[in-house]
Order: structure tokens, then sequence, then C-alpha cells
């Protein structure tokens, strides 16, 4: 690592990762590394079919691969993938390379915003052979304690528009950037 500082977004998938990075990377004038985006490209192939190709333990291991290399880059606003913070690997990373905002909403307002955005059946796996709503619970549940551990500070965005999210973020990173 070169000394840089990167801003992380962690969070369920539906939380507004994307959204709000791109909000953030234009405000603090840095690039915007969706991991999952980054990923896809790398391996021209969406998350759907790295999964059919090799299950989560490929996709896992690709993703651990691109963090390692994304973090080596100069500062930016890194919008990890949902499940990113599964690898112990992967939480050290963030939590020696810059500073991690938790985004998190309830099951419901994950199932709305997903619903509403085709394109997360079309790139994205379910994985778990529960329903929809099950599998977003049971997963949020699981993961909870992972992102609270990956993340420095948790932002609540039920009910938030993406503008507002991005000022609570960018109102703790200049807090912290002015104390450090």
């Amino acid at each position: 690592m070169s000394g840089s500082r990167h801003l992380f977004l962690t969070g369920f998938r539906g939380t507004g990762k994307s959204t709000v990075g791109f909000i953030l990377s234009q405000q603090l004038g840095l690039p915007l590394v969706d991991l999952d985006d980054f990923i896809e490209q790398r391996a021209g192939k969406t998350i759907r079919q790295i999964f059919e190709d090799g299950g989560e333990p490929l996709f896992r291991t690709i993703e651990a691969e691109v963090l390692g290399e994304v973090v080596e880059r100069p500062p930016s606003v890194i919008s990890l993938g949902g499940g990113a913070i599964l690898r112990e690997e992967n939480r050290a990373i963030v939590r020696r390379s810059g500073t991690c905002f938790w985004l998190d909403a309830d099951a419901e307002t994950i199932l709305t915003r997903l619903r509403a955005d085709e394109s997360t059946a079309q790139r994205r796996p379910s994985l778990t052979k529960l329903q929809q709503r099950q599998e977003v619970g049971h997963l949020l549940q699981e993961r909870a304690p992972l992102y609270e551990m990956s993340a420095d500070y948790r932002i609540e965005t039920v009910g938030k528009e993406p503008e507002t999210v991005a000022a609570e973020i960018l109102a703790l990173w200049s807090a912290r950037s002015t104390s450090v």
C-alpha cells in the first residue's frame, strides 16, 4: 500500500453503494471503483455467469484478487460487493487501506429496491435456495456482524435520498480526515 487512503462502501445489495459511490466520487473528485463491475470487466462475464462456471468459491477468489489490486491504486471511492466482507483477508485489506462506511437498510427496504432494479436479477445470482424475501433476511442476519466489524461507520439508508446519505458520509469523512 502506497499510503493512500480509500473510502470504502460496504453493505448488502440494494443499500445504495453504487449510487452513493457515484455521488461521492463526483463530490470528492476521486475515481469510483465498483468492485462488482470491475470483476465483471476483468472476467468478461456477469457475476451470475461466474457463479455458474465455478460457484461462489470462484467468485470470492476473483473478488479477493481484484480488491488486493484495486487498493494499490491512488485514493478512490470503492463500492464493495455485498459479500466482499465474508473473507477475513478482505476485511483486513479494507481496515488497513482506508475508511469504511456500512450502508444499512432493513430487509423490506432492500427487497423493494432490488425489485425496482431490473439489472439485479440478470447480473446477480441467488446465493441460497431460499425465496428472495427469506434469502435477504437470512443473509442480512448472517452478514451484519461482519459489516459491523469491517466498517468505521454505519449509515442508515432507509427513507433517505442518496444525496443525503452521501452528505452524511462526506461530513464523517471530512471530520476523520482532519483529525488524522
